[in-house]
C-alpha cells in the first residue's frame, strides 16, 4: 500500500463526515483506490461518529474508536500510526479539516521526488476573516454552511481557495508553524517516534509544532510545501481555532510555557529551506497575486522610508554646508573690513615698512621668518585690494590666503555645489500617489520573481 492517512476526530459529528469524503476515493483525484488507506481515530468522544457510514466512504476505511483517550490528540495519532499499512502516512491531526483533491496525489509525488522530504500544506480557515475573529464577529455554522453552498462544494473543491484565509500558523510561501496534514515515509515517522504524548494538555498544546519542528530536525530532512493543496478548517468549537481571541491569547501563553518545560528551550518559527512542489488552480493563483501585492507594497513602504531618510540627510547636510559657507563669507568680510581701517593709516605704513626691515633680517626657515613670511602674504593681501577689500575676488584670495596659512581649518563649499546639481532630493517621495499592482495574467512570469524574493527554489511538479 502506497499511502496511510491518520485523522483524529473528536465529537465532529458535523464537521468530521466533510473532511473524510474529503478524503474519500470519490474525492480524490489522481491515486486509485487501493493505494490508500484513511484510518480514523475517534478520541473517546461522548458523541461518535457512525463506524458504519465511514467504513462506507471506500474499502481503505478504517474506524477505532479509543474508550479511555485523554484530552490531547498525540495518543490518538500514535495509535494510527502503529495501525498505518502505507509506505508513506499523511497525518491529520485535526478532523475538523477539508482537503482539496489532489493532496494525495501531489503528496505522494513530492515524496517519490524528495524522499527525505517532510511534506507540508498550509492551513486555512473558512470565511474571510481569521476564524478567532470570524466567530467573535459572529460568524457560525450557519454562515459556514452558506458559504460552501455558495461554492457549491463538492462540485469544484478548488473553489474553496475563494471563500477562505490563512490561519495564523501558515504563510503563502511560508515559513510555516505547523502543518495540518504532515506526510513523511513511514521510516521517517517510526525515526521520529510519532508526537511526543507529554504534550497532555487539551488540544495538545504545542504538539503539532513540536512534531513539525523535531521532523524537520531529523538527518537530512529537507521541508517540502506544497503549492496548491491545502488543509480549510471548519467551525466545530475547537480548542485554539474557535477560541476567542482573549482565551487564544491565554492559552498559548501556557502552551508555550508548557513547551518551555520540555524543550527546555523557547518555541521558534522553524525557516528552513523550502522546496515549492505542486499546482496552481486559479482559485489559489488570486492569493498569489494578493500576496504579491502586499510585498509590492511592504517595498514601496521601504523604499519610501529609506527615501525620507535620505531626504533629511540631504536637508542637514546642505543646512550645515549653508551655514559653513555664511561663516567664511562673514569671516571674510570682518577680517576685509579690518584691514581696510588699516589700509591708509600710518600704522600700516609703518609696519609694512617694519616687515621689509625684518625680512631682511630675519633667517629663512626660522620661526621668525616663518612669522614674518605669513604676515608678508597679509600684508601684500591688504596692499593688493586696499581699495575694494570686500569685492569677490578680494574674498576669494583671503580665502587662498588663510588656507595657505592653516591648512585643512576652513570648510569645503563644493558640498553644496554638488548637491544641487542633481534632482530636488524629494522628487521620488511627493510624486508617488499610486501604488503598482500585480494582475492575475501576470502571475506566471512574475512567480519565479516571486519565489526568488523569499529566498527559495521550486521543486520538480506537476505544471
Amino acid at each position: 500500500m502506497k499511502l496511510s492517512i491518520v485523522v483524529v476526530v473528536y465529537n465532529m459529528r458535523r464537521a468530521a463526515p466533510r473532511t473524510l469524503l474529503s478524503l474519500s476515493p470519490s474525492y480524490q483525484r489522481g491515486v486509485a483506490a487501493a493505494d490508500c488507506e484513511v484510518i480514523v481515530v475517534e478520541n473517546g468522544s461522548s458523541e461518535p461518529l457512525d463506524p458504519d457510514a465511514v467504513r462506507a466512504l471506500g474499502p481503505g476505511f478504517r474506524y477505532f474508536f479509543l474508550p479511555d483517550a485523554g484530552s490531547s490528540p498525540a495518543p490518538a495519532v500514535n495509535f494510527g500510526l502503529r495501525a498505518a499499512r502505507g509506505e508513506h502516512v499523511g497525518v491529520l491531526i485535526d478532523g475538523a479539516r477539508i482537503t482539496t483533491p489532489g493532496l494525495f496525489e501531489v503528496a505522494l509525488r513530492a515524496l517519490a521526488a524528495h524522499p527525505a522530504g517532510v511534506v507540508c500544506t498550509t492551513g486555512w480557515t473558512l470565511g474571510r476573516d481569521p476564524q478567532n475573529l470570524a466567530v467573535a464577529r459572529g460568524f457560525d455554522e450557519a454562515k459556514e454552511d452558506a458559504l460552501l453552498a455558495h461554492i457549491a462544494w463538492p462540485t469544484d473543491p478548488y473553489r474553496l481557495f475563494e471563500i477562505a484565509t490563512l490561519d495564523g500558523s501558515s504563510a503563502l510561501l511560508g515559513p510555516i508553524a505547523e502543518s495540518n496534514a504532515l506526510f513523511m515515509r513511514r521510516a521517517r515517522w517510526d525515526e521520529l517516534g510519532g508526537m511526543d504524548e507529554r504534550f497532555d494538555q487539551p488540544g495538545g498544546g504545542f504538539v503539532n509544532l513540536d512534531t513539525l519542528e523535531r521532523a524537520l530536525g531529523l538527518p537530512a530532512a529537507e521541508m517540502v510545501l506544497l503549492l496548491g493543496e491545502a488543509t480549510f478548517h471548519q467551525v466545530h468549537g475547537g480548542i485554539s481555532t474557535n477560541s476567542l481571541p482573549h482565551q487564544l491569547a491565554s492559552d498559548l501563553e501556557q502552551w508555550h510555557i508548557h513547551y518551555q518545560n520540555l524543550r527546555q528551550q523557547d518555541w521558534r518559527l522553524p525557516n528552513p529551506h523550502t522546496t515549492y512542489f505542486g499546482k496552481l488552480p486559479s482559485a489559489y493563483r488570486a492569493h498569489l497575486v494578493e500576496w504579491g501585492n502586499q510585498q509590492t507594497l511592504a517595498r514601496v513602504k521601504s523604499l519610501r522610508g529609506e527615501l525620507e531618510h535620505l531626504h533629511e540627510r540631504v536637508v542637514e547636510a546642505t543646512r550645515r554646508a549653508d551655514a559653513t559657507e555664511a561663516a567664511a563669507r562673514a569671516a571674510a568680510q570682518a577680517a576685509a573690513a579690518e584691514l581696510g581701517r588699516l589700509r591708509d593709516s600710518l600704522a600700516f605704513r609703518v609696519a609694512h615698512a617694519a616687515s621689509r626691515r625684518y625680512h631682511a633680517l630675519a633667517p629663512e626657515g626660522t620661526r621668525r621668518g616663518r612669522a614674518g613670511a605669513h604676515g608678508r602674504a597679509l600684508l601684500r593681501w591688504a596692499a593688493r585690494w586696499r581699495r575694494a577689500p570686500a569685492s569677490a575676488g578680494a574674498r576669494a584670495e583671503l580665502r587662498a590666503v588663510l588656507a595657505a596659512l592653516q591648512p585643512g581649518t576652513l570648510p569645503a563649499p563644493e558640498i553644496r555645489h554638488v548637491l544641487t546639481e542633481g534632482p530636488p532630493p524629494a522628487f521620488a517621495i511627493d510624486e508617488w500617489e499610486e501604488t503598482p499592482f500585480l494582475y492575475q495574467s501576470e502571475i506566471d512570469t512574475l512567480l519565479p520573481a516571486l519565489w526568488d524574493s523569499v529566498g527559495r527554489t521550486r521543486g520538480p511538479g506537476p505544471a
